[in-house]
C-alpha cells in the first residue's frame, strides 16, 4: 500500500498538482536573514536568471535586493539570458537591465567565465538559478565557471538553493575526453543533486584545477524539501521546457538533437513529443513553427512531422533510453541516424552507449554496462547531501 501511494504522488506531482501537497517549499533565495548579513557593505555581482524569484508575488531577486539597499554592481546572465527569452544555443549578448540600468555580462557565448577585470570591483557573488537535474543542462554549467573565476580571484560565492524536480540517479559518468559546455563534471545523466549540494561536491572532489584554492562557498540551504519530493516548479526554467511532463522527459528525449527526430521545438509542447517528416515513425502529427517565447527556428519548420505523442506519459521516472532505441530501429538507417555523432557522444559523456546501440545491445544491456561507475558515484554524492 505505502508503494502504490508513493506511485500516485509521484504521478500527480508531474501532472498539475502544486508544490504545496507536501508543504511550503522555503528555497534559499526567501531566506534573506540567511544570507543579507553577508551582503552588507559588500558590492554584490549576481548570477541570476527570470527563474530567480522571491515570494508568492514572483518577486525578481534583483529586484527585492535592491529594495533592501543591497549594494548590486552587476548580473551575470547565463543561457536564454537574464530574462529566460533567448533560444536554446543562441548568443546571449551584454547590456543593462531596462528595469534597474544594472549591468548586464553575458556567461553565455564567447565568455562563458567572469574575467577577473569582471570581478574587480565585485566583492561576492550571489548565484541563484533553477536547475532541473540533467547534466547537460547549462546552468551547472555556468556554475562551475563562476567558482573556478571565484576560486581563481577569491571572491566570496553564495549559492541559494532551489529543489530539484527530477531528483534521479541515472545515466552514464562522464568520461574526461567528452567534456564540454553541456557535460563539465564527471557526473551521471541525472546527477541527484539541488545545485548546493552540487557545489559542495565540486569543492570537495576538487574538481576545480586551474587554481589549488577552493571556492569560497556558502550554501544557503532551503527548508521544507527533502529528495524524492516532487516538486513542481513556479515558472519555466527555459522556453523549451514549459511544464513538468517537458521537465520529467528532457534527459530521455534530448538525445534525439543529435538526430533528425524532432522533439517537438518550434510547438507548445516541446520535449513532449517526437518525430520527423516520415510516416514511418507513427501515426501522431505535428508541424514545427517559429514560435516566440519558444524555437524561433526549428528542425523541419513547416513541415508535418509524424512520430509519438508524450504528453500524456505517466510511466517514465529518470532516464530512459526505449524512445531513442524504438525510433532508431524505425529509421533503419544504422550509424547515419546519428546525424551529429559527436554531439550525441558529448550529450552521454561517452562514446560507449553509440557503440552499445549501434551493436544492437539492449536497453538493460546498456544500462548495466554503467552501473559498477554509478554505485561509486552514488557513494561519493552521500558526503554532499543536505537534504
Amino acid at each position: 500500500m505505502q508503494t502504490r501511494f508513493f506511485l500516485i504522488l509521484s504521478i500527480l506531482a508531474f501532472t498539475a498538482f502544486p508544490a504545496s501537497i507536501f508543504g511550503k517549499v522555503i528555497t534559499g533565495a526567501e531566506r534573506t536573514e540567511q544570507y543579507l548579513p553577508l551582503l552588507k557593505g559588500k558590492r554584490v555581482g549576481m548570477v541570476v536568471n527570470h527563474t530567480s524569484i522571491v515570494g508568492s508575488k514572483q518577486t525578481h531577486l534583483l529586484d527585492t535586493l535592491l529594495k533592501l539597499n543591497i549594494q548590486v554592481v552587476q548580473v551575470f546572465a547565463p543561457e536564454h539570458g537574464f530574462r529566460g527569452n533567448a533560444d536554446a544555443g543562441e548568443e546571449v549578448k551584454d547590456g543593462k537591465d531596462s528595469c534597474t540600468g544594472i549591468p548586464i555580462v553575458s556567461l553565455y557565448g564567447n565568455n562563458k567565465k567572469p574575467t577577473s577585470a569582471q570581478l574587480k570591483n565585485v566583492d561576492v557573488i550571489l548565484f541563484d538559478i533553477q536547475d532541473v537535474g540533467a547534466r547537460f543542462y547549462t546552468y551547472i554549467s555556468t556554475m562551475f565557471y563562476v567558482m573556478e573565476a571565484c576560486a581563481e580571484n577569491q571572491k566570496e560565492l553564495i549559492v541559494l538553493d532551489r529543489p530539484n524536480p527530477c531528483d534521479y540517479v541515472e545515466g552514464p559518468i562522464l568520461k574526461p575526453a567528452y567534456r564540454s559546455f553541456v557535460g563539465m563534471l564527471p557526473i551521471p545523466v541525472l546527477h541527484g543533486c539541488t545545485i548546493g549540494e552540487l557545489a559542495q561536491m565540486i569543492n570537495g572532489e576538487s574538481w576545480i584545477t586551474t587554481t589549488k584554492s577552493p571556492c569560497p562557498l556558502t550554501v544557503i540551504p532551503m527548508k521544507g524539501w527533502k529528495h524524492g519530493q516532487p516538486y513542481i516548479l513556479p515558472v519555466k526554467p527555459s522556453p523549451n521546457l514549459p511544464n513538468a511532463q517537458s521537465i520529467r522527459l528532457y534527459a530521455s528525449l534530448c538525445p534525439f538533437e543529435a538526430t533528425q527526430i524532432s522533439v517537438g521545438r518550434g510547438t507548445t509542447f516541446p520535449f513532449q513529443v517526437l518525430g520527423a517528416p516520415d510516416k514511418k515513425y507513427g501515426s501522431f502529427t505535428f508541424t514545427p513553427e517559429s514560435l516566440p517565447g519558444f524555437d524561433k527556428n526549428p528542425m523541419h519548420k513547416g513541415m508535418l512531422c509524424y512520430g509519438e505523442d508524450l504528453r500524456n506519459v505517466t510511466d517514465v521516472h529518470g532516464f530512459t533510453l526505449r524512445y531513442f532505441l524504438d525510433f532508431y530501429q524505425l529509421s533503419g538507417e544504422g550509424e547515419a541516424f546519428f546525424s551529429r555523432a559527436r554531439w550525441f557522444d558529448l550529450l552521454m559523456g561517452t562514446n560507449s552507449v553509440r557503440k552499445a546501440i549501434l551493436n544492437g545491445d539492449s536497453e538493460q544491456d546498456i544500462r548495466n554496462s554503467w552501473q559498477k561507475e554509478l554505485q561509486t558515484y552514488q557513494n561519493m554524492r552521500k558526503k554532499y547531501l543536505l537534504y
